[in-house]
């Protein structure tokens, strides 16, 4: 099967792709400091998914778990995900009130590209919270939730 990347310029519909990254989801990726699935598997659309970022070692996110939620609307993935963290975090790409991931102020979403994943997104954040404008800002409580 072809990949969304795949140089020959098929492009795999949304349901296929979203499959593939179920698929990859479910099996574990690298060293297991970030997951994510489906969160209703009923949902026909595979619109609605949970995603876990452990934090980094050596920064303030040092082995807090964070929870977050990200919505592949229909026209994904031409268009990215709506991204929000669940757990209460402190970093510059978050919207302090709502937890929101906002797109003008993480590169990725704002210059997303089709070929991006789910995966991706919550690696290049794991890869955030340990920037030095990151690191080492102060943090609400564990386990707070937006």
């Amino acid at each position: 099967m072809a990949s969304s990347g795949d140089p020959s310029g098929v492009v795999v519909p949304r349901n296929f792709r979203l499959l593939e990254e179920l698929e990859r989801g479910e099996k574990g990726i690298g060293d297991g400091s970030v997951s994510y699935g489906m969160d209703d598997a009923d949902d026909i659309y595979m619109r609605s998914w949970t995603g876990t970022i452990i934090g980094p070692h050596n920064t303030v996110h040092e082995g807090r778990i964070y929870q977050l939620k990200l919505f592949c609307d229909k026209d994904y993935p031409d268009r990215p995900p709506t991204v929000k963290f669940h757990s209460r975090i402190n970093m510059t790409c978050v919207n302090p009130e709502n937890g929101l991931v906002d797109q003008r102020k993480f590169s990725m979403l704002l210059n997303w590209r089709r070929e991006y994943t789910m995966e991706a997104i919550l690696t290049q954040l794991k890869k955030e919270m340990a920037s030095s404008h990151n690191r080492k800002l102060v943090q609400p409580p564990e386990g707070t939730l937006f």
